[in-house]
């Protein structure tokens, strides 16, 4: 029987919007509905709006209000970084990125390899951890972007900023960094991370989906990626998002304050859980455990075991997680992040993310920790 509980260990694919983010949105969808660049007084309190949440959003990152733009997403954020970067430096042809990013960024250097690009991809090792010897060999005078994450998004495991930062900005070369996983959950202060473009994404921070954010460090050539008005200083136009940038700028306050709690409360729960799975489930494995993580992330691997069937054994019982990236997870495809952590195509089919958040609580650990040794048990008789 279908269980009518529900612990969601998936915010790493999406996160819930808090009732206090909704009703702070609310308005701009019926109240203050003008569009924000009509000058009359119901464009007045949207472009307002607008600009308090730019504000909310740069001091999060620590950067200026005029360095935020607006998108629909972190994969439009990726996306208007890489291309827009490449496009305002038209004569160089050379890219680098690592072995494990998200597909935003993947498949778009798979299209300008098509193109006629080269590009470099950084491999890791078993822990996840980044070949940084290998980055600096990469780099030639022909190099036109690195773009690496903050965290991976399958595995919780942090890049080591600081050295790949004052590696790529030894050469001059711009730096995009996707950091869609990583903000809120760690300290990001562009103040003293000379990243050029950083992307964000709404919805992993608790605001709702269709609204994102790039940082553009100014000066940074960026050529836009749509034609339209001058929104955004042109670098994105179209009317705004309101009520979704209404909600991330709010998201926003609400992820500087709970920095600390990630990494108090979310860390103590997230180790308890692996240790309560590894205690109950010897062979287990935590992959990525011996590097840096963010708090809230666990990939765990379950020899044997389908992860996708097994997703849907702990749907039954209201648990709610992923095998590798959410985006993937739906087509049943291996994780081309655990392949490139040198997993065996049926280690990384077997393997599940798990990922906490500020609402998650002790009593949906200790159910979790209790039913899925149970449903690995069950599957393994069968």
């Amino acid at each position: 029987m279908r269980s009518e509980r529900t612990v969601y260990l998936d915010n790493n694919a999406t996160t819930k919007v808090p009732p206090e983010i909704v009703e702070a949105m609310t308005p701009y969808l019926t109240q203050f509905y003008g569009n924000p660049s009509s000058v009359h007084r119901l464009g007045a309190k949207p472009a307002g709006a607008i600009r308090a949440a730019r504000r909310s959003i740069a001091s999060l990152l620590g950067c200026g209000d005029e360095e935020i733009i607006f998108t629909s997403c972190g994969t439009e954020s990726d996306n208007l970084a890489i291309q827009g970067v490449l496009d305002a430096t038209p004569d160089k042809r050379h890219i680098v990125t690592t072995a494990v990013e998200h597909s935003a960024v993947t498949k778009v250097f798979q299209r300008l390899e098509s193109k006629g690009y080269q590009a470099a991809y950084i491999a890791v090792d078993h822990d996840g951890k980044i070949d940084t010897a290998q980055l600096v060999n990469s780099l030639t005078d022909d190099t036109a972007l690195v773009s690496v994450m903050v965290a991976n998004n399958e595995t919780g495991v942090l890049f080591p900023m600081e050295e790949i930062t004052s590696i790529v900005k030894q050469r001059g070369i711009p730096l995009h960094v996707d950091a869609v996983t990583a903000v809120g959950k760690v300290p990001i202060d562009l103040s003293k991370f000379p990243v050029d473009l950083l992307a964000i994404s709404g919805h992993k921070i608790h605001a709702p989906k269709g609204v994102g954010v790039l940082y553009c460090r100014s000066g940074t050539p960026l050529e836009p990626q749509m034609l339209g008005a001058g929104q955004e200083s042109g670098r994105r136009p179209g009317t705004e998002n309101v009520p979704g940038i209404v909600a991330m700028g709010m998201a926003c306050a609400v992820a500087a304050q709970k920095l600390k709690t990630y990494d108090t409360d979310v860390r103590r729960l997230r180790d308890r859980f692996e240790a309560g799975l590894l205690d109950a489930i010897p062979d287990a494995i935590v992959n990525g455990a011996n590097s840096p993580r963010i708090p809230n992330t666990s990939n765990v691997l379950f020899r044997g075991v389908d992860a996708h069937a097994m997703l849907l054994l702990m749907d039954e019982v209201g648990i709610c997680a992923s095998a590798g990236s959410a985006c993937k997870s739906r087509a049943g495809q291996v994780s081309a992040v655990l392949m490139a952590m040198g997993l065996a195509p049926e280690d990384a089919g077997a393997s599940i993310r798990f990922s906490l958040s500020a609402w998650t609580s002790d009593e949906e650990i200790d159910y979790a920790i209790t039913e899925i040794p149970k449903i690995i048990a069950r599957m393994r008789r069968l």
